[in-house]
């Protein structure tokens, strides 16, 4: 029986009249992690070469993931910034991704199974050229198998993307497109470095929907210096304006190392909204979505009509294989987790040598499948009893039962005998209690192994 404990204010929230703002003291991280077993360094390239050469999948599920690592301009909250854009340094590196792309895609791993969704981050991709544009998508087509309605998605700003680059992105193959867009309000963009202003972006999107030709999605992120309450309403406004296929609502973490955190420092910034404020800000954004009947697709995540599916961001938070191309990329295949390397000199030394750019390794625990269940459930705002025990091979349910009993009381969920439903505050805190219960099953692992044991699950 997996125990913990009861006190620990930090796994069960506390009881307030108001969960939605105060049940805990702030957002632990972007993404619920569990803990890793690192390979060491002198076994990295074995490890990979000997997983890209099964010629079985560890999942039904698998998706592309390319990361393009330039930016012109550093925005104030980002703490992924990796490189500046220039056109020499832009070239040498798509040269080098494209022989990755060509490498690994002639590897066994590769060819044995198709793959649902194709994703292109950074960084900027949309900063490439619109001939490197065109030549990547139809690189990643005929490179490897995908299925019929594979996703294939460019990231990227709507600062100067203009009709060309937008026209060869869709001949070489993109079908998906989602634009950083953070805030329509002119003053918060400055603030933050973004680009443009609300009329160019309104016009700029109205111009891309008029190609009728693929999903435009829109990310809105809540919790800017600057970005009160009413600049909020707006934003999401604009969302429904702009005609946009889908959004997302971010919140905004304030992480060490922004530009933001030294410009709030020395006065030059307001702070950025308090946790209270972003939960308010969060519940505006649910029930404006509620209100004008777009449909849910996670905790986040919403599209007005059927054509945006957002594949890749609903399996890359399952068990679904990933695999990563490009410096910084991250992913994990057969059994292994990895993280190529960040710095663009390893990256192309390391394409220029044959050898994987990959500078991290790590094992897969035991409870991977399990982990993996619990975020995407919660991701989608529910945890299915049925789901939870066919991933543990055992009445883990019913184990945890205590702690969803202690979080309903506390207003994160409602609890039944089959699944585990998050209200309005669950939801804004869906990363935390995610984490939560990785962290209790973790520390539970040997009393579940010796219930696996004894029961001979």
């Amino acid at each position: 029986m997996i125990k913990f404990d009861l006190s620990d204010e930090t796994i069960t929230g506390i009881y307030t009249s108001d969960p939605l703002r105060y049940a805990f003291s702030q957002k632990t991280s972007a993404h619920a992690q569990a803990a890793v077993h690192p390979v060491p360094f002198k076994d990295v390239q074995s490890s990979v070469l000997s997983a890209f050469s099964t010629t079985t999948t560890c999942h039904s599920n698998r998706c592309l993931y390319i990361h393009i690592p330039f930016c012109r301009v550093r925005c104030t909250y980002c703490n992924f910034f990796q490189n500046a854009s220039s056109r020499g340094l832009v070239d040498d590196y798509f040269s080098a991704l494209i022989q990755e792309l060509e490498w690994k895609s002639s590897l066994t791993w590769s060819q044995a199974a198709p793959f649902q969704a194709v994703y292109v981050g950074g960084g900027t991709p949309t900063d490439l050229s619109s001939e490197q544009l065109q030549l990547l998508a139809s690189k990643v087509k005929a490179l490897f198998p995908l299925t019929p309605d594979c996703e294939i998605t460019l990231e990227g700003r709507l600062n100067k993307f203009d009709n060309e680059k937008f026209e060869r992105a869709l001949e070489g193959g993109f079908n998906r497109f989602s634009f950083g867009v953070q805030s329509f309000d002119t003053k918060v963009r400055k603030a933050a470095r973004r680009l443009d202003d609300r009329e160019y972006l309104l016009q700029k999107i109205s111009d891309l929907k008029s190609y009728n030709s693929a999903p435009i999605v829109l990310d809105l992120l809540y919790g800017l210096p600057m970005q009160d309450l009413d600049i909020w309403q707006r934003d999401l406004e604009g969302y429904l304006e702009s005609g946009a296929d889908g959004v997302d609502l971010y919140q905004l973490i304030e992480m060490p190392g922004m530009p933001m955190e030294d410009k709030v420092a020395q006065g030059k910034l307001p702070p950025p909204a308090s946790t209270e404020m972003k939960a308010t800000m969060f519940e505006m954004g649910v029930n404006f979505m509620e209100k004008h009947y777009q449909k849910r697709l996670s905790v986040n995540h919403w599209t007005s009509d059927n054509r945006e599916r957002s594949i890749y961001n609903s399996l890359a938070k399952t068990n679904a294989e990933v695999l990563p191309v490009g410096a910084g990329a991250g992913g994990n295949i057969a059994d292994i987790q990895l993280m190529q390397y960040r710095k663009l000199d390893d990256y192309l030394k390391a394409i220029k040598s044959q050898n994987m750019p990959v500078g991290m390794v790590f094992r897969q625990t035991v409870d991977f499948d399990l982990y993996a269940e619990i975020k995407s459930g919660l991701d989608k705002g529910v945890l299915s009893k049925n789901k939870l025990n066919s991933v543990a091979k055992m009445d883990l349910f019913s184990q945890l039962r205590t702690l969803f009993e202690i979080w309903q009381k506390n207003g994160l969920i409602e609890l039944n005998n089959y699944y585990v439903v998050l209200t309005t505050a669950g939801q804004f805190w869906s990363v935390n209690l995610a984490q939560n219960l990785i962290k209790v099953i973790e520390k539970g692992h040997q009393p579940m192994c010796q219930e696996m044991m004894r029961t001979g699950s």
